[in-house]
This record gives structure tokens, C-alpha cells and sequence, in this order.
């Protein structure tokens, strides 16, 4: 039976150097048995103030706390590292790059809760997960599930995060079995997490919260202009690049 690991990473910043200091994680073996892991780390990487700002993590609370390697978590996750596992992040990418950078080789099958939320949820606003946390009312059972697993829901704090991930997972779930029918909804997500998404709005820009597809009507020497000048995320790249073909 596949083990589902749920984890979230807070930084020291965003930057290419920048290293992890806590790391909040959910390993799902069945209903009954969910190991739960909250653990602050050390590193020689200066904590950015921007970051303290956001999860506000200074760098006292870590000054006598073990490095990353020597977390009961970094040893958990290398033990169910085997492609029928799943690894599960909200916005993966960037969590799992904090992994790689600690000496993780990941074989798990991943699964971004972003990227899915995109793919069946495209006339949300937004797929951030404090937004989503809003949007679908989970934070109507959290507190039921954050006292059965013993957590604390703290926004930007990693253990807390993932309670709220692993609430908005079980909704992607049944979004999927009802989008897609008779398939393995885990299986299907890791596709999706594959697959980019065709975004319906701007999420930034002069163009802000309007339809993609009127403005490649409007004015598309904006969207030519946005794929050649921007840094874009995968997701609004394969987005122009529809519109432009």
C-alpha cells in the first residue's frame, strides 16, 4: 500500500543559497496511522528578514536546533523514498529544490496541490493555499482535524500549512473522481502535476483579473510582449504560447 508523505518547508529566503530551517510533514501510511513531524533545524545561512517577516523564525529559536540531515524527518523520507510513494507539496517545486539541496535524490511520485487546483479548480482567483483555505471553507473541519492530529494551525507555518494542504488534498480528491471517473485520482493527479495548466485570467500585469483569451483578441502584441520580456512560471508560459501559436 503506497505511503503518502504531505510535508512544507519554511526558508531562510527564496534565493538559490538559502537553506531550510523548519519542516512540517504528514506521513500518511492509512486513516488510522498518520505520523506527524514539526521540526525546526540550524543552518550557517543568515535568515533574511523578509523571510522572518513571513514565518517569524529568528534566528535564536534555531541557534541550538540540529541541521537538516540530522531531523527525524530527513530520515523518514529517504526511507519511503520508491516510486509507488507520493510526495505532496503545495507548490512542490520550490519545496523540493530545498530538498535537493540538502543531498535529496527524489523517487517519489510527486504530487503538486497547485498545479492540480489549477487544472480543476481554473475559475478560482487564486490557487494559494490560504486563499483556497478561505475559498472551499475548509477551515470549517480544521479544528476537529488539528486536535485529532495534534497540530497547530499558524498561517506560514509549516506544520500548519500542511494540516490545511492535507484538507485541500482530499478535496482535490473527490474533484478528481468526479472530473474523472473510474480512474486512480492519485495517479491522475500525479499526471496533472505533469500536465501545465491553460490559465483563464491575469494574475498581475495591466491586464489584472482579466480573460486571457480576450485579451489575445484585444491586444496581442501584450501577450507577445509578456513571453519574450517576462520570467513567466510554466503554467502562464504554456498559457501564451496557446494564444500565439
Amino acid at each position: 500500500m503506497p505511503v503518502y508523505i504531505l510535508f512544507d518547508t519554511e526558508t531562510t529566503g527564496n534565493s538559490e543559497l538559502d537553506r531550510i530551517i523548519q519542516v512540517g510533514a504528514m506521513v500518511v501510511h492509512d486513516k488510522a496511522h498518520i505520523e506527524v513531524f514539526d521540526e525546526l533545524c540550524s543552518t550557517s545561512v543568515p535568515i533574511s528578514i523578509e523571510a522572518m517577516e513571513v514565518h517569524n523564525i529568528t534566528p535564536d529559536v534555531i541557534a541550538d536546533k540540529a541541521p537538516f540531515a540530522q531531523t527525524k524527518f530527513a530520515k523518514r523520507i529517504e526511507e519511503y523514498n520508491t516510486p509507488e510513494n507520493y510526495l505532496i507539496a503545495h507548490n512542490i517545486k520550490f519545496d523540493l529544490g530545498m530538498l535537493e539541496k540538502e543531498g535529496f535524490a527524489n523517487r517519489y511520485t510527486l504530487i503538486d496541490t497547485v498545479r492540480v487546483a489549477k487544472h480543476l479548480l481554473p475559475d478560482s482567483p487564486a490557487h494559494r493555499l490560504q486563499y483556497l483555505r478561505y475559498a472551499l471553507e475548509l477551515y470549517k473541519t480544521e479544528k476537529e482535524e488539528a486536535q485529532r492530529l495534534g497540530v497547530t494551525i499558524k498561517a506560514h507555518d509549516a506544520i500548519g500549512d500542511v494540516l490545511v494542504m492535507k484538507l485541500l488534498l482530499s478535496r482535490l480528491v473527490t474533484l478528481t473522481q468526479e472530473k474523472f471517473p473510474g480512474i486512480n485520482p492519485m495517479q491522475k493527479m500525479a499526471e496533472l502535476t505533469q500536465t501545465p495548466a491553460l490559465l483563464k485570467t491575469f494574475k498581475f500585469g495591466k491586464y489584472k483579473d482579466r480573460d486571457i483569451e480576450e485579451i489575445a483578441r484585444e491586444d496581442m502584441g501584450y501577450l507577445q510582449w509578456m513571453y519574450k520580456n517576462l520570467d513567466l512560471d510554466e503554467d502562464l508560459k504554456f498559457t501564451l504560447e496557446q494564444y500565439l501559436q
